[in-house]
């Protein structure tokens, strides 16, 4: 689906900067712009793996079909079920209401561009133009998150880093990767929750665990998964001298049902100890952290951000879950490559993106060779065009 938003300069003249007919294309079709004066153009919908996505008419069908399931009498008698098809509904709902509110605001366009065409208005013609570079960066956007059509792209995320190679450095570096990502979880309207963290001895911190809750977190944060590298000139060193400092980057689907983890409480083994903090020392009488050892696969978890051991457990099963979900899909997905005769290496050298800060300033993801000047920008939380780039890169895979 797109809205052809063809756009004009001050003088009326197409420009071909955007798409402006006001048409948005259903189905996979296209649509061929017929404005008067303008290139013959064929815009052609390339995101079409999923109709649930892309298909409005049929998305407000599922909203009616969901707002009838809800409305039953015994809805509510399967909690978790019934705020899995309310979380459903509510993502129909704003993707419906994000496409239709882009049609109008399409179609309104045309009509101002074609009054300033008409009354030769070269003020209304610069003020139209500029409100169709708002209307394509805010189609940006949405092309984006309509990338997201895999099964567990709309989940809520489980969000972890660990620093590697490099001692403190990679500690401090390992802290400045979570800032990044919370600064992008602000800019987006999500909310984060730390659930684990371990501080290094001297700075930074050796790992962290942080729950990302937002309609498409996990489609957004896959993007992120692997080895990330950083070079500078090291704070923490007398001479000031160039270090390469490594953090690996875990991105995890929440599960939202019990059926998608086998989990038996006979394979758990618990344990409880004082919740510790910067240095190691222990700050707590009372035992409230929780360690949760997964016997099958050997998998441990545990959290001691809360103060309450009911809670750590909480959040120790969450990311349990998990982690076994990913273990799950990782083995589904080396079965396929496998059978596709694909090799796929997970070594830990293998980074996915570089952030270079001395000699020169860049970033530059391996994966899809985009590459920026603004590290600082990226590091505080710029990351879309990043996930853009990857997501556009992964269509059709």
């Amino acid at each position: 689906m797109r809205v052809c938003v063809w756009a004009a300069d001050p003088a009326g003249r197409s420009t071909g900067r955007a798409r402006a007919c006001g048409i948005i294309e259903r189905g996979g079709t296209n649509h061929r712009c017929k404005r008067p004066g303008s290139p013959s153009k064929t815009f052609t919908s390339v995101f079409s793996t999923s109709s649930t996505v892309f298909d409005i008419p049929n998305l407000e069908r599922e909203i009616e079909r969901l707002e009838r399931r809800s409305a039953q009498p015994a809805f509510w008698d399967d909690p978790a079920e019934a705020q899995r098809v309310m979380r459903r509904l509510a993502d129909a709902r704003e993707q419906v209401e994000a496409w239709r509110g882009a049609e109008t605001n399409a179609r309104e366009t045309l009509e101002l561009l074609d009054l300033a065409e008409t009354e030769g208005d070269e003020a209304l013609a610069a003020a139209v133009a500029a409100d169709i570079d708002d209307l394509t960066a805010q189609l940006d956007g949405m092309e984006l998150a309509l990338a997201l059509s895999g099964p567990y792209d709309r989940r809520d995320a489980i969000l972890a880093i660990h620093a590697g190679a490099g001692g403190t450095d990679s500690q401090d570096w390992t802290e400045m990767l979570l800032r990044m990502y919370l600064r992008w979880v602000e800019k987006r309207g999500y909310t984060d929750t730390i659930l684990d963290m371990t501080r290094g001895e001297e700075a930074g911190v050796k790992s962290v665990t942080v729950e990302v809750v937002g309609r498409n977190a996990f489609g957004y944060l896959r993007a992120e998964r692997g080895v990330h590298r950083l070079v500078r000139l090291s704070p923490f060193d007398a001479a000031h001298a160039r270090h390469t400092s490594f953090a690996l980057v875990e991105v995890m689907p929440e599960v939202e049902s019990p059926s998608e983890v086998n989990l038996d409480p006979e394979d758990l083994r618990i344990d409880v100890f004082r919740a510790s903090t910067k240095g190691g020392q222990n700050v707590q009488k009372n035992a409230t952290a929780v360690r949760v050892t997964h016997l099958p696969t050997g998998i441990s978890v545990s959290c001691q951000n809360e103060r309450s051991q009911y809670r750590n457990k909480e959040s120790a099963l969450k990311v349990l879950k998990a982690r076994l979900l990913e273990r799950q899909l990782a083995e589904q997905a080396e079965e396929r490559s496998r059978l596709k005769g694909d090799h796929v290496s997970a070594a830990w050298g293998n980074q996915i993106r570089s952030y270079v800060l001395h000699p020169y300033k860049m970033v530059k993801d391996h994966r899809t060779d985009y590459e920026t000047s603004d590290a600082e920008g990226v590091l505080d939380g710029e990351l879309d065009p990043l996930l853009r780039a990857y997501q556009e890169a992964t269509l059709g895979e």
